[in-house]
């Protein structure tokens, strides 16, 4: 275990790392008490891991900002812990400054807003293919096609072939929520992710030998003929960022409108938001504030550091909870409280610094566009079954949420 000197070690009284904390415990309680420490609480793990938590907001800012203080090189996720992450230095999200900033510039360019917004007609579209079943008046698993929403955003984007949709989709859920049975394929957690890592990386190795002929203006293409450090990016590059661009979707977008689902669909929040949909940028931004579906992100210290009067000595493992940041009351008055309104909102559930989420315009123009169709095309929205929560320590997110609706007339 980690010791100081001279400043005293909080120890971690509830198991952060257990996925059922997020699905069937108060994490946000737990987080809560952590906030109120006078220093940073130690996580010991078993005999060989544990880590420091991070909880307040400006301790997560200057974190995930400071990447020469922090490496991401060695893992991002708790799944990870103790080992080396074979996809450091080639996948961008497990990639430092400079080498980052490099690899990503054609990609960000690529996912800027303004390229997003000459796709607006193409996500609208595929909004309304997956809204329309909810107004025939049964039971709708809203959080299932959440689910399928950004694979559809993204696979064309990608120009993924839509039989493979639901196929990648589901796969890409295992791969972060391989400790909940629903999606336990292949009978143990680790059996499942390792099922499912292979299944990706084989895709997207046969999917890439085939596009290399046939390039076009799709996100792979721009992968494929990426140029950088005077080479093109190799093949491993390329398919570590293809699965990292899927699972970055999948995890963000869809969980900001099963939250607001799961916990506000016969409540005067929603009522308000409907009256209002002009509201839906600032209502969007505290979804995503109050949902943070990135749970948590992993970090190292390179050198001895102090985070909030905490020695943290070289080599520690960092883990910053987003959501717990997201909810610091010094940074958000009323932070428990639900505001479509909230001006400033300066959530981090994107995270922040280089490797502040690439695909933030796609996952915003995304739901901007699914609240202004859910909420002009429908009403009387109610719960039609107890919502699920998915099991799992990296996202927060449900994965069922019945529910039921009406079509509002139209106006002819």
């Amino acid at each position: 275990m980690t010791t100081t000197s001279g400043c005293p070690v909080h120890v971690g009284s509830t198991d952060l790392v257990d996925p059922h904390l997020y699905s069937d415990g108060d994490a946000r309680a737990e987080w809560r008490r952590l906030r109120g420490l006078d220093g940073l609480s130690w996580l010991q793990v078993d005999d060989d891991r544990g880590f420091w938590s991070v909880v307040k907001f400006d301790d997560t800012d200057f974190v995930l900002r400071n990447t020469a203080l922090f490496t991401s090189e060695r893992g991002t996720m708790l799944s990870l812990l103790g080992m080396d992450d074979p996809a450091g230095g080639q996948q961008l999200a497990a990639t430092d400054p400079p080498r980052h900033t490099v690899m990503q510039k054609r990609l960000k360019k690529a996912l800027a807003v303004n390229s997003v917004d000459r796709q607006r007609d193409m996500i609208r579209g595929l909004v309304l293919d997956l809204l329309l079943p909810l107004g025939d008046g049964g039971a709708f698993d809203f959080a299932q096609a959440m689910f399928a929403m950004p694979m559809s955003v993204t696979g064309t984007m990608m120009g993924l072939p839509q039989s493979d949709w639901a196929w990648l989709s589901r796969l890409t859920t295992i791969c972060i929520a391989a400790d909940d049975p629903e999606y336990q394929d292949a009978g143990s957690k680790s059996a499942t992710l390792s099922m499912a890592h292979h299944e990706l990386f084989a895709y997207f190795q046969d999917l890439v030998r085939h596009r290399r002929d046939n390039l076009g203006d799709d996100l792979l293409s721009v992968l494929i003929s990426t140029r950088f450090e005077g080479r093109h990016m190799t093949p491993p590059e390329i398919v570590s960022n293809c699965y990292s661009l899927l699972l970055g979707a999948n995890v963000t977008t869809p969980h900001a409108p099963n939250y607001v689902m799961a916990e506000f669909a016969e409540t005067d929040v929603l009522r308000d938001w409907a009256a209002d949909v002009s509201a839906t940028p600032t209502a969007v931004e505290e979804a995503l504030r109050w949902a943070s579906p990135v749970n948590h992100i992993l970090r190292y210290a390179t050198r001895d550091v102090v985070i909030r009067d905490t020695p943290v000595k070289a080599g520690d493992a960092v883990v910053v909870w987003l959501g717990s940041a997201n909810r610091d009351e010094d940074e958000f008055p009323d932070s428990e409280s639900f505001d479509i309104r909230r001006k400033p909102n300066k959530h981090l559930a994107f995270g922040i610094g280089p490797h502040y989420c690439i695909g933030h315009s796609v996952a915003r123009v995304t739901l901007k566009i699914l609240f202004e169709e859910l909420l002009t095309r429908f009403e009387d929205f109610a719960p039609a079954g107890k919502p699920e929560k998915l099991i799992s320590n990296f996202v927060s997110g449900y994965k069922h949420v019945p529910i039921t609706a009406r079509a509002k007339a139209r106006a002819s």
